[in-house]
């Protein structure tokens, strides 16, 4: 095993590249917090105020001195904003996440504050009005500056800018409440041993799960926690238990809170022009309105109709043959359990016991060689001088052949008490083009929950575990290998539409027996390898369900995107009520006094948006289907890196579309995702 680099030792390297590789230095006190949140505000207030001088200067101004400058300020701005994010999702010390929380809010109100500072628009006005003859990442950057102002309310009456501002900082502060009620939703729930039956034995005997002589305590609010038993407890009143208070989670706290929020967007869209939020929110992407993101799913749930309907009914007979009940109907806490059977019944495939072929430590460092291989990089271990919480590690992301270094990689890989309870990549450092002729590389976290490790074995993962890894380390690379000058466009800097295509794209080699049985090893017989017959099987049985997956995606779809697309009238019927029926609906139906939208963080930050995972899925599978047909097929090494240069290293510089292009040659198709669903 490679032995770890030293933070002195990248920084040598970066400097031959003219590069800065800094690392972020989190606050540990509540104190520190607070004092960062508030430099920043004084150094952002600063920092505006010499762009504002501008309106007034004799001299026109330059793009450097306005459009470039506002960039830098963001770039600035996010070194604090990031970190903080970062404590109040991920620090083991509640006192340092309340403090943290505490701290968005305020920053986040502030930031909201400096888009309506007048003297500020003018510097930017006065630019325009020199008519800049620019190119490139520059015009994008000019022309899309000048846009959001317009999107914010600057070509409106100053009376109804200032209601647009105030609305906004009111948002954000329950945006901020929604997600730490997310985090903070918590329940136990304790069962015998024969209650769950079923349930394997390395997670009866996982770390906290065994309570007592027979005594088992579950966390419904641990994603883990939550397969298990939804995917292998037979007991249906076991799952029917657990699922219903799963989906009561931050009900109490974040139904009405809901409806307040969709108000407020309604209100803001309104006053800006727009008809709906998803409208809003959508003008900017390749989507364009909400009108057609919502046709988009809609056509996509509607072709599934047949299909879903005979995986519905082909899951219905498996579990009225398990419980002797011709009559039996398939409920919402019977479809995963029935999903994984009718992977053993007929495709002989046990989901738990192929988690033996991918402990976490293998399969990571298989998947960091597959893509070394492909993108032409080295990754390696860096001594980690400030981890946040015990067993967090740092690796940087190295260029090949050069030796430049490209960025660096947090890993924080389990569950703990108080953390984000998901899957998700974490910004901390943006890429950016600095005025000092140095380029800083990005650092990112990969903030994850997977099945923690065991007294006597490693964290096992299971396939879908493991696509998930694949999944957000597409985004990590996405962000490290950029290439983009300015701090908008750095990495995921996308439109929102298109930046789970990078992610979604290299969950396929997950799935590619060759690759795959290169670090799929049983982790007690280590010479035994994945059979490529069980991967294919394992296809087969996502196919089989593809139906049904595309139709719970297409409903949270629907949920985001109707949800966002009423006025501003008062809506008959709650959030939680209209979610449940859209559930019902698309998908399945809901337990009537559950609350899923209340505990779909989805619904902040990436509101009007959830569509993008199908419409990205479409983009990913054209990507792939085409990388397959390289002579090497996905271990084509010269195809890969034209798909770092095209797709990964560009960032949002260029529009999501001529990266497509770039790349394949030609628009992309929806034909090849038809074919694979």
């Amino acid at each position: 095993m490679a032995s770890k680099l030293t933070l002195d030792s990248l920084r040598t390297d970066a400097q031959r590249f003219d590069l800065a590789f800094d690392l972020p230095i989190l606050e540990t006190e509540p104190e520190a917090i607070h004092a960062a949140v508030t430099a920043a505000i004084a150094n952002g207030d600063q920092r505006l105020d010499a762009i504002a001088r501008w309106a007034q200067e004799d001299a026109p101004p330059r793009f450097e001195d306005v459009v470039l400058a506002l960039d830098d300020l963001s770039f600035e701005l996010s070194l604090a904003a990031n970190r903080v994010h970062l404590i109040k999702e991920t620090s083991p010390q509640p006192t340092l996440r309340e403090a943290a929380t505490e701290a968005i809010k305020r920053f986040d109100e502030w930031a909201i504050g400096i888009d309506y500072r007048e003297d500020v628009y003018r510097a930017v006005k006065r630019y325009a009005e020199t008519h800049p003859d620019l190119e490139g990442e520059d015009r994008k950057l000019f022309e899309e500056t000048v846009r959001d102002y317009r999107r914010i309310g600057f070509d409106l009456p100053a009376e109804t800018r200032a209601e647009v501002e105030s609305l906004r900082k009111e948002l954000s502060r329950l945006e901020t409440d929604f997600q730490t009620h997310i985090n903070e939703a918590a329940a136990e729930l304790t069962y015998t041993r024969e209650e769950l039956a079923g349930a394997p034995e390395d997670f009866l005997n996982a770390p906290g799960v065994k309570t007592g002589e027979n005594a088992y305590t579950l966390r419904p609010n641990l994603t883990w926690h939550a397969v298990i038993v939804m995917d292998q407890v037979g007991s249906t009143e076991v799952r029917r238990a657990f699922n219903h208070t799963r989906l009561k989670l931050a009900k109490e706290s974040n139904s009405a809170l809901l409806d307040d929020i969709l108000r407020l967007r309604g209100q803001i869209a309104s006053k800006l022009g727009y008809a709906t939020w998803a409208d809003y929110r959508t003008e900017t992407r390749m989507a364009q309105t909400g009108e057609k993101a919502t046709a988009f799913i809609e056509q996509l749930a509607n072709g599934l109709e047949a299909k879903f309907r005979d995986e519905v009914e082909t899951l219905r007979k498996l579990k009225a043959e398990d419980t002797s009940s011709p009559d039996a109907q398939l409920e919402l806490e019977d479809f995963r359990y029935y999903q994984n059977q009718l992977k053993k019944q007929r495709f002989d495939i046990d989901t738990e016991a192929l988690r033996r072929f991918f402990p976490s430590g293998a399969t990571l460092t298989g998947m960091f060689q597959v893509f070394e291989r492909l993108f032409g990089l080295r990754i390696q271990e860096v001594e980690n001088p400030e981890p946040w919480a015990p067993g967090v590690e740092l690796y940087a992301v190295i260029d090949a052949e050069s030796g430049e270094p490209l960025g660096g990689l947090y890993l924080d890989l389990y569950p703990r008490e108080g953390k984000f309870n998901h899957f998700a990549q974490f910004g901390l450092i943006p890429g950016k083009q600095r005025r000092d002729g140095r380029y800083q590389r990005p650092i990112v976290a990969l903030i994850c929950n997977f099945p923690p490790p065991g007294d006597d074995r490693p964290s096992l993962l299971s396939h879908d575990e493991t696509l998930t890894l694949f999944h957000e380390f597409g985004h990590a690379l996405h962000s490290i290998l950029t290439r983009a000058r300015h701090n908008r466009y750095s990495g995921t800097g996308v439109d929102r539409d298109f930046v789970e295509v990078p992610s979604q794209l290299l969950e396929y080699w997950a799935w590619d027996p060759e690759i795959t049985r290169e670090f799929a090893r049983d982790y007690q017989q280590p010479d035994r390898s994945i059979d490529a017959a069980v991967l294919k099987r394992l296809k087969e049985a996502e196919k089989a369900t593809s139906g049904a997956h595309y139709r719970r995606q297409s409903a949270f779809a629907l949920i985001d995107l109707r949800l966002h697309s009423a006025g501003t009238g008062s809506p008959s019927v709650s959030a939680v009520e209209r979610s449940n029926q859209i559930l019902a609906e698309v998908f399945l139906p809901y337990p009537p006094d559950s609350a899923f939208a209340a505990y779909f963080g989805h619904l902040c930050g990436y509101d009007a948006s959830y569509y993008g995972y199908a419409w990205s899925d479409a983009i990913a599978a054209d990507l792939h289907e085409n990388l397959r047909q390289a002579p090497n097929g996905l271990n084509d090494s010269h195809r890969g890196r034209e798909l770092r240069r095209h797709i990964y290293e560009p960032g949002g510089c260029r529009d999501a579309t001529e990266l497509i292009e770039a790349f394949l040659g030609r628009p992309f198709s929806v034909e090849p995702f038809l074919r694979e669903i």
